[in-house]
């Protein structure tokens, strides 16, 4: 009888410390997965990507932290899919729900930047990735992460402007320029090409410095922008040179009066840190027909050369082989 018993508490000895053993791997577990989701919601929050789940049968969604944030939502309330179908701009809800869609169709995934106004009125981007999921070939949910790409968006977009407009002045640069040249001048829709060089600039800086030199270019870029509302292109192209691209159909008067009105526009007194200076725009003039892009520039500029020469403020037209001629209407 005590041998029995004996056999018996050694066994529930031994399974005590089985359970023992189970509890304590089960503790491990628990805290290696709360560290790894901790892990995971920091490295979620650091790249601003948030995982979300719909079920297809009602449309219920599950979100993390991230997606609360992304849609300036308060984290751990109840979101509907109508709720935050609400904040997303018309374009972007329109072509989401198409993909959204031909994914559930297909029983394939889809990738989407979409534009969204948040809870709080804040313009945001968001890149969805989804996946659609199946049992027994039936779609029933839908998954995917979210990463909020705003700053992404705009860095990309600032790229995208500097590589076409002038910082300083907001117009068109060099680059735009040459391609808009390119383009008309081969499409034969080119009447002209004035370049405008201002006068006295250089003074301006040397006397008062770049920031003041830095306010004459912005002026000078709207007077220009003012002067010229009918042409097809006012640009910066360097310096304190600036380009205009007069369109097919305009005659050599219109063309002058042009250049009256630019010359008129930039002898206006220029008023920095409240003191008045005198500055003044000389133009040279290249008609477009006919004459390759190349020439066209090369043309203005000796144009512009002797309009200078001539003593400034005043615009040339260029005419062949012979030194420009000064137009007769000129300034």
């Amino acid at each position: 009888m005590h041998e029995y018993l004996s056999g018996e508490i050694d066994e529930a000895d031994v399974l005590r410390r089985r359970l023992a053993a189970q509890e304590a791997l089960i503790a491990e577990q628990a805290r290696e997965l709360a560290h790894f989701r901790k892990i995971f919601a920091r490295a979620s929050e650091a790249a601003q990507i948030g995982v979300w789940e719909c079920e297809l049968a009602d449309n219920s969604l599950r979100w993390t932290d991230v997606v609360y944030d992304i849609f300036d939502l308060p984290r751990g309330s109840m979101p509907t899919r109508e709720a935050s179908l609400a904040l997303y701009t018309p374009e972007s809800r329109a072509e989401m729900e198409r993909r959204r869609s031909r994914a559930i169709a297909e029983r394939s995934s889809f990738t989407f930047d979409a534009e969204i106004v948040t809870a709080k009125g804040v313009q945001k981007f968001m890149r969805i990735t989804a996946q659609v999921e199946c049992e027994a070939g039936v779609p029933v949910r839908i998954f995917g992460m979210k990463q909020d790409i705003t700053a992404e968006k705009r860095a990309i977009d600032r790229l995208r402007y500097l590589a076409a407009f002038d910082e300083m002045t907001g117009l068109p640069n060099r680059a735009q320029f040459q391609e808009k040249l390119s383009e008309m001048a081969e499409a034969g829709a080119l009447s002209a090409l004035l370049l405008v060089d201002l006068d006295g600039f250089k003074q301006v800086n040397d006397d008062h410095g770049h920031l003041a030199g830095d306010a004459c270019l912005r002026e000078t870029a709207a007077r220009l922008s003012g002067a010229c509302a009918s042409a097809d292109l006012v640009a910066r192209v360097g310096g304190d040179e600036f380009a205009v691209l007069v369109g097919a159909g305009a005659n050599l008067e219109t063309i002058a009066e042009l250049a009256r009105a630019i010359t008129a526009a930039m002898a206006e007194p220029f008023v920095l840190d409240g003191r008045s200076h005198a500055l003044g725009a000389s133009v040279g003039i290249a008609l477009g027909a006919g004459v390759p892009p190349s020439d066209l520039f090369v043309n203005a500029d000796t144009a512009l050369y002797a309009a200078k020469s001539a003593g400034r403020g005043t615009f040339r037209i260029f005419k062949g082989e012979a030194a420009p001629q000064r137009d007769s209407r000129a300034a």
